[in-house]
């Protein structure tokens, strides 16, 4: 991990190499984060387009960028579990389920809001 006891600029710009590396890493092992970047993708110039107002073009993008946030967080939980161990734990099994119902979470809420926004 690069960045450690840097101070300033040198430590946003590591921090930022850092988060590239773990975007990159994710989008190379997760099928799922592949999928959700794809939908965002069309939905954010859709969003905008759609949007009446400033407040629903940032409801319909922010919902999609947290759907990748959470996938992100999910992805982290789930490696981490798996250095610990490969053998069944129903603790590891149970960090697993939460974390995907945390992304099956924000997907609902994604199109909740998209649903409430586009039917008035």
């Amino acid at each position: 991990m690069a960045g450690q006891n840097l101070k300033g600029f040198a430590r946003l710009y590591a921090a930022f190499i850092n988060s590239l590396a773990g975007v990159r890493a994710t989008w190379h092992h997760e099928e799922a984060f592949r999928q959700e970047c794809w939908l965002t993708l069309a939905g954010v110039p859709l969003g905008l387009w759609l949007g009446e107002t400033g407040i629903e073009r940032a409801l319909l993008v922010g919902v999609l960028i947290n759907v990748l946030i959470v996938e992100l967080l999910n992805t982290a939980v789930e490696v981490t579990i798996d250095r610990i161990g490969i053998e069944r734990n129903n603790l590891s099994g149970r960090a697993k389920d939460i974390g995907s119902a945390a992304v099956l979470s924000s997907l609902v809420l994604a199109g909740s809001v998209w649903f409430l926004i586009l039917i008035r």
